[in-house]
């Protein structure tokens, strides 16, 4: 299409924020010189960004992501069966035609065991833009270098899991204060800093690119802040949930707030905040992981982790600009052209010749979060019943509207 959006406020992560028109010209965001005599839309003051890329979801969700104004997701291998191999891998790219793109994230060993290197070559060809360790830490400190080393031989970014199996185990809930009191099993906070300090190692031994899908501690933050300042190829996310929410969300045995890596005490909480304003945390993700009341309806610690956070991200992530947490560009660096770039894509932006994927967002429009309510798989929200503010009107994925 041929579309000039006119009288509206353009958000771009890397462009700033200004009232100028955006066109779009067929596929791509286009020039004023670009675009023949086509369609003017009025935006009435409203708000154009890019539409977000969400790395890191466990689940196919186009009606989770079209309600939160998610164009492109990068689907973690966890699935069934895993993203091991190429002809799973090349199915798994069209799953969410036409309304979402979906970008594979092969498994890094065979069946995310830990042990056997998957064909990593093979699966890049077959559609896959990164690899990953799942859910879980590779325990073998000589496969995960070898895992790291293949990648980077590949051209391919590493996205591990942050916490140490050996502390972890079958613990739902970090140690301290709360999961005493609650009677739950816990593990230190430190598995994660030392899951972090050991992959960082190897990162910077093999000259990999390593992101960490969710990092939720002050000592992490730490490790990731010191690598960085040496040029060690890491970058890190989190979901709103680790920025919003402290362990006393469980207080009252919420299965809703049964998270991986599981809610931290309100001191690490801080940490967040603060590493996403200084530029520590480099992706904002949904963490998306619908469960239906199979998985959540059974005592805390018998019940699986995850939450639906597709179609709050969005909300929340505005939040933290009310806040004074980030600068909206930056909220759009963190939901877009980081993720974008991480999975090698050139979206993100609102750069001429940049894919015209895009969200009309009305920023002050209010609603209150309600699990039954959701239009994707399932509402497993620890946010149930938050009032917040920021609504996606209008999802553009590739020049076309959905």
């Amino acid at each position: 299409m041929n579309v000039s959006f006119v009288n509206g406020i353009r958000v771009c992560p890397a462009g700033g924020v200004s009232d100028a028109p955006l066109h779009v010209a067929g596929e791509v965001i286009g020039g004023p010189d670009t675009v023949a005599a086509g369609e003017t839309i009025d935006l009435g003051g409203k708000m154009i960004a890019p539409a977000i890329v969400d790395l890191g979801v466990f689940a196919s969700d186009p009606a989770a992501c079209r309600a939160g104004g998610i164009a492109r997701v990068g689907l973690m291998p966890d699935q069934t069966p895993v993203l091991d191999e190429p002809g799973v891998v090349a199915r798994s790219a069209h799953m969410g035609k036409p309304d979402l793109w979906i970008h594979p994230i092969a498994a890094a060993t065979q069946g995310l065991r830990g042990s056997d290197l998957a064909e990593m070559a093979i699966n890049a060809e077959a559609g896959a833009s990164a690899v990953a360790t799942g859910r879980r830490w590779i325990a073998d400190s000589g496969v995960m270098r070898k895992v790291l080393a293949y990648a980077r031989d590949c051209g391919l970014t590493v996205i591990a899991h942050a916490e140490d199996g050996g502390l972890t185990g079958d613990a739902v809930a970090t140690a301290g204060e709360t999961a005493t009191r609650l009677g739950l099993p816990a593990a230190p906070a430190l598995a994660e800093a030392l899951a972090i300090a050991r992959d960082v190692a190897l990162a910077e031994e093999t000259g990999a690119r390593l992101h960490f899908r969710q990092v939720t501690t002050a000592a992490g933050f730490d490790l990731i802040r010191t690598a960085k300042r040496r040029g060690v190829a890491v970058t890190c996310g989190i979901t709103p949930a680790h920025l919003y929410l402290s362990d006393i969300s469980m207080s009252d045995f919420r299965t809703f707030a049964h998270l991986s890596p599981p809610l931290r005490d309100e001191s690490d909480r801080q940490a967040a905040r603060a590493a996403l304003s200084d530029g520590t945390i480099d992706v904002l993700c949904s963490g998306h992981d619908p469960r239906g009341p199979e998985a959540k309806r059974l005592p805390f610690a018998d019940s699986e982790p995850g939450m639906a956070g597709a179609e709050t991200l969005l909300a929340l992530g505005l939040g933290l600009v009310r806040d004074g947490v980030v600068t909206i560009e930056r909220l759009f660096a963190l939901l877009a052209q980081n993720p974008a770039k991480l999975l090698g894509l050139e979206s993100g932006t609102l750069a001429q010749g940049a894919p015209a994927d895009l969200i009309v967002i009305d920023a002050d429009a209010p609603w209150q979060v309600r699990a039954d309510g959701f239009a994707g798989k399932a509402g497993n929200t620890p946010f149930d019943g938050l009032p917040v503010q920021g609504r996606v009107l209008r999802v553009i994925k590739g020049g076309a509207f959905l």
